[in-house]
């Protein structure tokens, strides 16, 4: 029989055990995290009828999608979570209670080219917040206390929510007289990070054939810098002259005014003029979440307010806002720039059983015990000798093992060892089990992320 050779296919990612306590400690903290805000979880099928994942069809989507057949049926791979939650939003309308609020954590699919740090399978971490007939502007401000518990939490301490509101964007542009190319224009300005004022001029100009004059316009009024206050009081100077710039910068003013009391430090927000999200999607607040020390990396956490959901699946209007964390880049960036926290504990257990004896039944009854009351055990049967047995259990940083021999059984005591210390007493079983308690409970606080 000819071996094939084992594999794993590029743009696909697949973790060793260490690093896969790491990423469940993420989506850990993440699920912990949204329930702590009355969100419920979701989970919808990985494949679709293509119909319905294609809805609002063509360009690099319909490109990128994983389609095939199976009978008469054409289906496809989610490309995301977002689509799926539409469709769901609709079929179930009459049943959900609204604002319905629900969380999903899971893989999509996407065949794009595969690079450094972009995947074809991957993790998004998205929330929503979905009204029935109309959303209320508080839930706009209540997101970044989300993110920014989220992210704190993971253990991360140098990052910024950047705000702006597409109403204000598009009612600038309306000032201009650009309506027409208000699309367009929003999505050549959110590459300015990728390719520079200059470039984005040149497309303004060349491309969408905008004048020099109102390009200037444009570059001058996304390049507004500041902190949040002067960045919101340089926007009075146009008020009065456009109905939906006016909103926008009334809905940004609200936002702002309410993070600090959801719980957002003035320091990890700011208004940024240039935060498009080049999607037609978004209708009002948008949000993007970058680590301070590394911007190259770019958004590690997107979204915003939109007001039609739903619209290819039912005629209820379903507006709503959300954010989604891109995890599987995210780990991957923290990993390949070393601030994974490698004193996280990623062990399998807690502790590890070793019987001394042929007859290993005591170690069984004590293995049961020790899991009645909340110990995550394994029970080492193998015929090895010593320095295997305790080997294993270094090798996946078990931090605490028992012996039980003849004398133990004995005496009706345990020998506990502790790995990373090297301590070994001799204790009754009750003893010991707290002492295991207490031991993993000193690390059960620990941050994923280097502080």
């Amino acid at each position: 029989m000819d071996i094939i050779k084992p594999r794993t296919l590029s743009g696909f990612m697949e973790l060793l055990p260490a690093d896969e306590a790491l990423f469940d400690g993420m989506v850990k903290t993440l699920e912990d995290t949204y329930s702590l805000y009355g969100f419920t979880p979701l989970d919808t099928p990985l494949i679709e009828a293509s119909e319905v994942l294609l809805a609002k069809g063509g360009g690099e989507t319909e490109k990128q999608i994983y389609r095939f057949t199976k009978g008469d049926a054409d289906l496809s791979l989610r490309f995301d979570l977002t689509v799926p939650l539409a469709r769901y939003v609709a079929q179930h309308s009459g049943e959900l209670t609204f604002p319905f609020r629900r969380y999903q954590i899971g893989k999509v699919y996407r065949g794009e080219r595969a690079q450094r740090g972009r995947f074809r399978e991957f993790y998004q971490a998205d929330i929503d917040i979905i009204g029935d007939g109309s959303l209320d502007i508080m839930n706009e401000a209540e997101i970044p206390s989300i993110i920014y518990r989220a992210f704190t939490k993971l253990g991360l301490r140098r990052f910024r929510i950047r705000i702006n509101n597409r109403k204000v964007l598009n009612g600038f542009f309306e000032i201009l007289g650009l309506t027409d190319k208000a699309g367009d224009i929003l999505r050549t300005v959110d590459k300015l990070e990728k390719i520079g004022t200059d470039k984005v001029a040149k497309i303004l100009t060349d491309e969408l054939g905008i004048d020099k004059e109102r390009t200037e316009s444009i570059i001058g009024f996304i390049s507004t810098g500041g902190d949040t206050k002067s960045v919101l009081s340089s926007l009075e100077k146009y008020r009065g002259k456009n109905e939906t710039f006016d909103t926008g910068a009334d809905e940004l003013a609200t936002v702002i005014r309410n993070m600090s009391g959801f719980g957002v430090p003035d320091d990890f927000f700011t208004v940024d003029l240039t935060i498009a999200r080049g999607l037609d999607y978004y209708t009002g607040t948008v949000y993007e979440t970058v680590m301070s020390d590394h911007p190259e990396i770019g958004s590690v956490c997107s979204g915003g307010r939109y007001d039609s959901l739903a619209e290819y699946y039912t005629d209820r209007k379903l507006p709503g806002v959300g954010i989604s964390i891109g995890l599987t880049r995210l780990f991957f960036v923290l990993q390949d720039k070393d601030l994974l926290n490698r004193e996280y504990p990623s062990s399998p257990a807690d502790v590890l059983i070793i019987p001394m004896t042929d007859d290993i039944a005591p170690a069984v009854s004590l293995a049961t015990y020790f899991r009645e009351n909340g110990i995550r055990t394994q029970l080492y049967s193998e015929k090895k000798k010593y320095k295997a047995k305790i080997g294993y259990a270094d090798r996946l940083g078990i931090p605490f093992a028992v012996f039980l021999g003849d004398d133990e059984i004995e005496s009706g005591r345990v020998s506990l060892k502790n790995m990373k210390t090297g301590e070994q007493l001799s204790l009754p079983r009750e003893a010991a089990a707290e002492a295991v308690l207490g031991g993993i409970a000193e690390s059960a606080g620990a941050a994923i992320i280097k502080a």
